[in-house]
């Protein structure tokens, strides 16, 4: 499993990565977790908010923190 949280470096994009990596953690789940924040290629996925949690290759999340079950789900957990 791929994860990338896309986000420019802000305090939000920060703390959902965080969350992210925490929720992996918690769950003993192996994944490629990446911070995307070069802009070009943030503009790739087509969003208009940040921070985005991009699962797979599919934007799952966008444009809020996501709270922790918010990020199980998206992960089908």
């Amino acid at each position: 499993m791929e994860i990338i949280v896309l986000g420019t470096g802000c305090a939000k994009c920060k703390t959902t990565y965080e969350s992210v990596r925490k929720v992996l953690a918690d769950n003993n789940i192996a994944a490629d977790l990446k911070k995307e924040e070069n802009i070009l290629e943030i503009m790739k996925y087509n969003i208009m908010s940040l921070p985005a949690v991009v699962v797979d290759g599919e934007v799952k999340l966008k444009g809020y923190v996501p709270s922790e079950e918010e990020i199980k789900k998206s992960l089908n957990l």
